[in-house]
């Protein structure tokens, strides 16, 4: 029997739609039917997360820091602070015994002259 054209699906009084086939023998209406919808319903499921979780990041990125981070960074700072201030001492330390045993480099007399 032809399929009727007009209708996506065939009307109950020619057959019931697990007997219906579409364009061809072996592909079942009723099976085609679930496998859309299964296929369908995962994409808008997938999209759905993934909006979501794209919002979430978006918020996430432009929400200020929380204080944790804040003292985080604070201390970080601060710990650099301390190491410019030791590596200043150290190298003082360092010149003045260079001075004491005469082994500072000075400028050497005898550098060679840039032409500009």
């Amino acid at each position: 029997m032809d399929y009727p054209v007009r209708k996506i699906l065939p009307p109950g009084s020619l057959c019931k739609l697990s007997a219906a086939r579409w364009g061809v023998c072996w592909v079942n209406f009723e099976a085609l039917i679930i496998a859309m919808s299964a296929v369908g319903g995962s994409l808008l499921l997938s999209l759905a997360v993934c909006c979501c979780y794209c919002c979430c990041c978006k918020r996430k990125k432009s929400r200020k820091p929380d204080k944790s981070e804040e003292k985080a960074m604070r201390e970080r700072e601060e710990r650099r602070i301390r190491q410019e201030e030791r590596r200043a001492e150290m190298k003082s330390r360092h010149d003045e015994i260079r001075k004491k045993y005469g082994l500072f480099k000075e400028e050497n007399p005898y550098a060679r002259f840039e032409n500009n």
